[in-house]
């Protein structure tokens, strides 16, 4: 079979992070860049080995040899870049947050349902075989029942523009708070029925840093935390009545381990040997786009319309304003 030919829809370092991976891969090939420099999108191209280069991302999008755009731009323009693709009948690949908001993220799912063309969120963790092992390792009853699951993610990024301005989606939660949901989603499901929550704000408007408690049916409970002011071991948690496990990175899983009731271990399941870890998803989507599916079951589109629909209700908790809220 050929490998899926993937545009990448910008140049920056996480595009590189995805070019880099896709030059690895058997089932997928890093086919085109746009940029909205040409100079810098042939600079890109040039640095992976890319075939194509734009300094448009229409005309990116128009190359009737492109099979799926990669959309690495900032949180605030993935709606516009992900709709201009979906409308010149491109499935997407959308960077996490997948939108700056729950309605832009519902038009593009409505819009790719009408189309027939593959629409999914890039949250790498989703996508990884140790997902499936946490899921397994909270249901299973191997540490009992589970009664919370606690998880924390940050790095200090204030340095950084499109982190604190709120005209580019800034702020801690779409960032590496993304993280720390979805984990907790994975762990516990999605079928939390409260909600609490804190933050801490910049001049700017944006989180700093935030604390979300999920409570779920049974007295269960997600307690997470993520910041963008400092340091996280980015460790996670999954306690139950007969024992607890411990997740090694939950924006990048390298380890579960498990203990019993006296702390003793009872298992240890490590994540195998990965190109980049971003090779999952673009599987994933790979296999969606030749099976004619227009969602990934991994991330499907309940599951990214239920993120952001949470965190479009933390900002109202916490006042954080986008400049196109309603």
């Amino acid at each position: 079979m050929k490998p899926l030919k993937v545009a990448i829809l910008g140049a920056g370092n996480i595009a590189g992070k995805m070019a880099r991976t896709l030059g690895m891969m058997d089932t997928a090939e890093p086919y085109a860049v746009a940029a909205r420099d040409l100079d810098r999108a042939r600079a890109f191209a040039g640095q992976y080995g890319i075939s194509k280069a734009y300094g448009c991302y229409g005309e990116m999008a128009a190359d009737p040899e492109v099979e799926l755009v990669y959309v690495a731009t900032p949180h605030s323009h993935h709606y516009a870049h992900a709709r201009l693709c979906l409308e010149a009948g491109k499935p997407v690949l959308v960077e996490k947050a997948f939108t700056a908001t729950a309605p832009q993220a519902r038009e593009l799912v409505e819009l790719g349902r009408a189309r027939g063309l593959l629409v999914a969120e890039a949250i790498w963790p989703r996508y990884m075989p140790l997902a499936k092992t946490i899921r397994q390792v909270a249901e299973g009853g191997i540490i009992g029942d589970v009664t919370c699951v606690t998880g924390s993610m940050g790095s200090p990024l204030t340095h950084v523009r499109r982190m604190w301005d709120p005209a580019l989606a800034g702020g801690a939660l779409l960032d590496v708070g993304v993280y720390a949901v979805n984990y907790a989603l994975i762990a516990l499901g999605s079928g939390y029925t409260g909600v609490t929550s804190s933050a801490v704000l910049l001049e700017s408007g944006v989180d700093a840093q935030n604390s979300i408690t999920l409570t779920y049916p049974g007295g269960r409970m997600a307690v997470l935390a993520s910041t963008m002011t400092g340091l996280s071991n980015r460790g996670g948690t999954i306690q139950g009545d007969k024992g607890y496990a411990v997740v090694d990175n939950i924006n990048n899983f390298e380890a579960v381990r498990v203990y019993d009731q006296k702390r003793n271990p009872l298992a240890c399941y490590t994540r195998p040997v990965q190109l980049t870890g971003f090779e999952y998803q673009v599987d994933a989507c790979a296999r969606a786009i030749r099976a004619g599916e227009v969602e990934c079951p991994e991330m499907p589109h309940s599951e990214i319309l239920r993120v952001m629909e949470l965190f479009d209700s933390l900002r109202r908790q916490w006042g954080v304003r986008y400049p196109w809220d309603a």
